[in-house]
């Protein structure tokens, strides 16, 4: 009986999310009933605990890298090129300005003020 119990807990997907408030719960239940003793109730906690901590742990590198290839898909501009792409258009920005003459420059006064 304590081994399908266990074997049940252990299976189920919620068992990543247990935390140790309800594994104390679970464990006070099934300690109150006979069906473990006070020290198999404590191991049981403490091996849950661990099972889920490192289910937990093997969820979020799982979603990383579902969230990671989907936006691969996408195929998205990352950090470091978009500030490639702004070092470059402040080059060319640079680079435009630098060919401005000053007659260029008074011309287009002109034209303001005769406008």
């Amino acid at each position: 009986m304590k081994e399908l119990l266990k074997n049940m807990l252990y299976t189920g997907v919620g068992a990543a999310f247990l935390t140790r408030d309800k594994l104390d719960e679970i464990r006070k239940d099934l300690v109150d009933r006979g069906n473990l003793t006070k020290e198999e109730g404590k191991e049981f906690v403490e091996d849950l605990l661990k099972k889920s901590n490192s289910a937990r742990d093997q969820l979020e590198i799982w979603l990383d890298r579902q969230v990671e290839d989907r936006i691969k898909g996408f195929n998205l501009a990352t950090t470091d090129e978009v500030a490639e792409l702004r070092r470059k258009v402040e080059e060319l920005q640079v680079a435009l300005n630098s060919k401005k003459t000053p007659e260029t420059n008074s011309e287009e006064t002109e034209d303001i003020e005769d406008a």
